[in-house]
């Protein structure tokens, strides 16, 4: 366990249907954030194009994640489209440990396995403003085809099916009022009493020796 010279950081997690914003909306937040770090998650998937290896993801071939799988070393993993994606247990808890911030960036599946071992984990999930905005914005892209957006929103349906699941709701309309948000719930949640108490011993300590 921790001592109070040693406070543990906070888990959030991320999560939205493709397409929603949420990658854009991520990268802003850390970059603002300099307390807040994003995990990098492991796939099976190609590397992409100016995609690195250890900071995008850590890009792993399909035996050598099932080998990881059974070794039980993922905090959490899932398939989508083919792939396999997962978050290894080791790193959140190292960093947490450190007293870091972490934000992890995962579909709901990912975000159900986390919450269950890490129930303290902050959940968000981000919104498109509607069903036909989402399609827009997917068919905005020019990558895919046809038929890879209806699957795409086939799958974005299920994924917004999960809501529910989510401690917050943040619907990405504007982008900077997204983002706002997402900084408040994010310096909310640091204002906890269980957050704060350990990093506020200095000033907190002699003030309950008095009661």
């Amino acid at each position: 366990m921790n001592d109070r010279s040693q406070p543990r950081g906070l888990l959030f997690i991320v999560s939205a249907p493709s397409g929603a914003g949420k990658t854009s909306l991520v990268k802003a937040l850390v970059e603002r954030d300099p307390g807040l770090m994003l995990s990098v998650s492991c796939t099976t998937r190609p590397a992409r194009a100016g995609e690195q290896d250890g900071v995008h993801y850590h890009f792993l071939d399909r035996e050598c994640f099932e080998r990881e799988i059974e070794a039980g070393a993922f905090l959490e993993q899932a398939e989508v489209f083919g792939n396999l994606y997962g978050t290894r247990a080791a790193d959140v808890h190292r960093r947490l440990d450190t007293g870091r911030d972490i934000l992890l960036e995962i579909d709901w599946q990912g975000a159900r396995q986390v919450r269950a071992r890490l129930p303290e984990a902050i959940s968000i999930f981000v919104l498109p403003p509607s069903i036909e905005e989402l399609e827009r914005r997917l068919r905005g892209r020019g990558t895919d085809s046809d038929e890879v957006i209806a699957r795409r929103m086939t799958q974005a349906r299920a994924e917004l099916a999960h809501f529910a699941e989510y401690t917050y709701l943040v619907v990405n309309d504007c982008f900077q009022t997204a983002l706002a948000t997402l900084a408040a719930i994010v310096t909310a949640e640091r204002q906890r009493l269980a957050y704060q108490r350990p990093r506020l011993a200095a000033l907190l300590d002699p003030i309950e020796s008095i009661a």
